[in-house]
């Protein structure tokens, strides 16, 4: 039973995680959150993840109750994700490394995810709708590779949801994404919106773009409040996330879903996914925050998979990118 070390600085969070056969024995993390109306940028960010990576990684050691020797290899976000983040990430990851005299893994985020959410919940073979700040997709287990069916052709969902957030100044704490949900619940009034659905694909940036501009003249002239907007939006985006995560259901024969990734942590995304499960007699399977935000232990899962099949990283290939094929 291996024990992996996996470490996580894709975007605005970092985490150190550890798992030994399915087990989950830590899985600290910090987030860096900024004013509101702003965003997070690469530097910044970075900089956040250097000042409290070795207290996360320490934090990861005392409540999993281990010490180096214990740990059998160590997992790293390779990509995709913002690049000085993930530059950071990687360097701690190969100097821990090469001083515990352990073998290193890149690991793909996106399957970090998706792998994570297999453990959690024991979803077999569903059909994944992977949605984050980053990342929007479609992903189903076929020929024995994952393999995209539909993704967005611009900006990902949690990012529209962000900028939303910048535009009217919502806090960034604990996460935009979250306090836009629970504005949503008290809004009671429809604003229609680009609905833009390509075959297998989505687009988001028309919506953002039709908020951005039609937002103050909304709110100043009193034809909706936040809250409506936040609702709008909401019902919007998931609105077309289900109906693309049931096309590719149908095409697959899949009797199964597994949301994961940053956004999946929201239960009206969860909720309208359910009603459309529950026609088609399929089944629904989503985590709460603890493993669908961006977190070690999936990194040190997708590695423990990876390390059990004899894949490891050699030194000189234990770079990173920003844009990682997913397929």
């Amino acid at each position: 039973m291996p024990v992996v070390i996996g470490f996580e600085g894709s975007a605005n969070k970092i985490g150190v995680g550890i798992i030994r056969d399915g087990e989950v024995l830590s899985n600290p993390r910090r987030t860096y959150i900024t004013p509101p109306g702003q965003g997070f940028l690469p530097g910044e960010t970075a900089k956040h993840h250097r000042g409290v990576i070795l207290t996360v990684l320490q934090e990861a050691l005392d409540e999993a109750g281990l010490k180096a020797a214990d740990i059998d290899c160590v997992a790293y976000t390779k990509g995709p994700g913002m690049g000085a983040p993930l530059v950071t990430v990687a360097i701690v990851a190969r100097t821990v490394a090469q001083l515990w005299g352990k073998p290193l893994l890149g690991v793909n985020h996106c399957i970090g995810h998706i792998e994570m959410g297999r453990l959690i919940t024991n979803a077999q073979n569903p059909t994944v709708l992977y949605v984050s700040g980053g990342n929007t997709q479609v992903i189903a287990y076929s020929e024995r590779r994952y393999r995209i069916f539909g993704e967005t052709i611009d900006i990902a969902v949690g990012n529209c949801l962000d900028r939303l957030a910048r535009v009217i100044k919502i806090s960034n704490d604990p996460s935009p994404g979250y306090n836009i949900e629970q504005m949503a619940k008290k809004g009671n009034k429809y604003i229609e919106l680009p609905y833009t659905v390509k075959g297998m694909d989505v687009s988001f940036s028309g919506i953002l773009s039709y908020i951005e501009d039609a937002a103050h003249k909304l709110l100043s002239t009193g034809q909706c409040t936040p809250e409506d907007l936040c609702f709008s939006l909401q019902e919007t985006l998931f609105a077309m996330l289900v109906e693309i995560t049931e096309r590719a259901m149908a095409h697959c024969g899949s009797q199964e879903v597994l949301i994961v990734g940053g956004v999946g942590c929201n239960l009206r995304l969860q909720e309208m996914m359910g009603v459309m499960c529950k026609e088609r007699g399929a089944r629904l399977f989503a985590t709460d925050e603890r493993f669908c935000i961006d977190n070690g232990v999936m990194i040190a899962q997708a590695g423990w998979e990876m390390f059990r099949s004899g894949h490891v990283t050699e030194l000189s290939d234990s770079w990173i990118t920003q844009r990682l094929p997913e397929n």
